[in-house]
């Protein structure tokens, strides 16, 4: 993928906010074209405004360098990012992004789901091990930043660290120095060490920077942080070791004294960290230093660490090999070179191939990109969806014409054939009406073959001998029926009476029959009636159900030895109810 012809580059220092402007030509070369620098406030206690500070402060430099809306590359502090450094198991990318999961949940104190993470292979293989750099940040810390950086109009495209930006930056520009480098990147309120060894880099933190002085400054002349920030860039200088002329100022003497003891507790913490870097991760006696970052540009700040370091040591130029524009503020550019290193570091991003390529892009980034990527698909299907729906509009405006025209042949033909609807509905309603006259002959049809039906199953389940019927008597929900009767009339009035609210109606029509008969003295005694009552269970007329056969048998006599027969009585409901006329 070919660079882009304009870079812009963002650098958010805890206090310093750098913007600059690059040109990349299509070999690779890279020149500056205008830089732009501003600060926040030095006060650590309005760290709660800092996000209001920088949308202003990146609204102005995007005023001042008379930039649009465009998209650009920012770096993290580093005192806002955890830095991990560690050695995996593995010696190809594909081993170590199967172990990378694990190892970050283990290494990262907070919630993975509540971090942006990335990590970086750094050299080749050794012993079997890959010497990986993790880093991490919190996501809300991470969206508030970038909404300060979207808010000014710019658009973030790649969300690096400092630390790696500055370690890009050096590789370019000091590819043919052997050995190990020691980096050492002063900012406002951390000190940043860099460990840069063939392609091997290890950084580390010291909470030790330009404010650090500051502080010491104002609490000793008992000033405001702001004038003792202003005193220091004026007036202070680092104290020289041994015995030297002091200034004809006591408050510029202590200044310099007080920077001095500001920096030897740097150094000791440097010294610890060479220590530590050269037991723990097996590297090298650095063989020189470079000062870099905002606050090196103090007075004797390069002889007080040639003194303690004992090596060569020098100011860390990021432009060595990169152009710069007639355009550009030299002036302003040579004062400013050793805290330009990171902006440097961001442009090489877009040429591409750099040896470390962290990128903390927060979630709602990583959404607008993924949506700009899909977005000529989506269009392209948009577009197929509209199509589509035109040839259908097309298809269906031609398949209504010919419907309209079938439509109207259909509509001449039923009006031609209405006149023969009439003449059936007529017939129709002649053969309802006719149906309605003969509907009482038919029930009394019906009703005549029912007791032909009714007689012959009685005579069919009727045991062969000691027992008979000898009255049967019709029943119409328990109350005997006698048709012409005036229990006929009865049962009718029972079935017309006005009915209570939510009961069923009651119709009028003959539900069971109430059989008596004698029964002759025999083996069986009165079990003779059960056989009646079993054969009528399989009757498909009558509907006795067996839990209830014995509620059937009302009346049962007991034989006494005294009378030729005895008298029984059961009540069986029909399957199909007969309608009384």
């Amino acid at each position: 993928m070919p660079a882009p012809n304009r870079i812009i580059v963002l650098n958010l220092g805890m206090q310093t906010v750098a913007l600059a402007e690059f040109h990349a030509s299509p070999n690779g070369a890279l020149t500056l074209q205008q830089f732009k620098t501003t600060e926040l406030l030095v006060d650590p206690g309005a760290d709660a405004s800092r996000p209001g500070q920088l949308q202003g402060a990146i609204t102005q430099l995007k005023k001042e360098s008379g930039l649009k809306s465009c998209r650009v590359h920012y770096a993290l502090p580093s005192q806002a990012v955890f830095a991990r450094y560690l050695a995996l198991p593995g010696t190809t990318p594909e081993e170590l992004d199967q172990i990378i999961g694990f190892e970050a949940q283990q290494n990262i104190p907070f919630p993975i789901d509540e971090v942006v993470w990335d990590y970086q292979a750094l050299g080749a293989p050794q012993a079997s091990k890959l010497n990986v750099a993790l880093f991490a940040i919190k996501s809300d810390t991470l969206e508030a930043l970038n909404a300060s950086v979207e808010s000014s109009g710019f658009l973030p495209d790649c969300v690096d660290v400092s630390p790696m930006a500055l370690y890009n930056a050096f590789r370019f520009n000091y590819a043919d120095e052997a050995g190990c480098s020691l980096f050492i990147d002063i900012g406002a309120r951390t000190t940043n060490l860099i460990f840069i060894e063939g392609d091997k880099a290890y950084s580390r933190s010291i909470p030790i920077g330009g404010n650090a002085i500051t502080t010491a400054i104002a609490k000793e002349l008992e000033q405001p942080i702001e004038v003792a920030e202003l005193a220091k860039k004026e007036k202070g200088f680092v104290s020289l070791g041994g015995s030297y002329a002091e200034p004809e100022d006591p408050a510029v003497a202590r200044i310099s004294k007080l920077a001095r003891t500001t920096l030897t507790r740097l150094h000791a913490e440097i010294a610890r960290s060479i220590s530590f870097y050269r037991a723990n991760q097996s590297g090298s006696q650095p063989l020189r230093a470079l000062l870099a970052g905002g606050s090196v540009q103090m007075p004797y700040m390069l002889e007080f660490f040639a003194e303690k370091l004992q090596m060569p040591v020098e100011f860390f130029n990021p432009f060595r090999n990169v152009s710069v524009s007639a355009t550009a503020d030299q002036a302003a550019l040579a004062a400013a070179a050793p805290g330009l290193g990171e902006v440097v570091g961001l442009a090489l991003r877009s040429l591409g191939n750099c040896p470390v390529e962290i990128n903390l892009r927060p979630p709602s980034v990583v959404s607008a990109h993924a949506l700009k990527r899909r977005k000529p698909y989506l269009i392209a299907a948009a577009l197929c969806l509209f199509l589509a729906i035109g040839q259908w509009w097309l298809y269906f405006s031609k398949a209504t014409a010919v419907k309209s025209g079938v439509l109207e042949e259909v509509t001449q033909e039923v009006n031609s054939l209405q006149k023969f609807a009439d003449e059936f509905d007529r017939l129709k309603a002649q053969q309802a009406k006719a149906e309605k006259n003969a509907a009482p002959l038919l029930t009394a049809a019906v009703e005549r073959e029912a007791w032909i039906r009714i007689i012959n199953e009685l005579g069919a389940k009727l045991p062969p001998d000691f027992i008979w019927v000898t009255k049967l008597t019709p029943l119409s929900n328990g109350t005997p029926v006698l048709v012409g009767s005036d229990s006929t009339q009865h049962a009718k009035s029972a079935a017309a009476a006005p009915k209570k609210p939510g009961a069923e109606e009651t119709k009028s029509a003959i539900t069971a029959l109430e059989i008596q008969g004698l029964y002759l003295q025999n083996d069986k005694a009165a079990g003779v009636i059960d056989d009646f009552v079993n054969n009528l269970l399989k009757s498909d007329v009558f509907a006795i159900k067996a839990e209830e056969k014995t509620k059937a048998v009302t009346k049962r006599s007991t034989p006494d030895d005294q009378s030729w027969a005895y008298a029984y009585t059961i009540v069986i409901p029909l399957k199909n109810p007969i309608a009384l006329p």
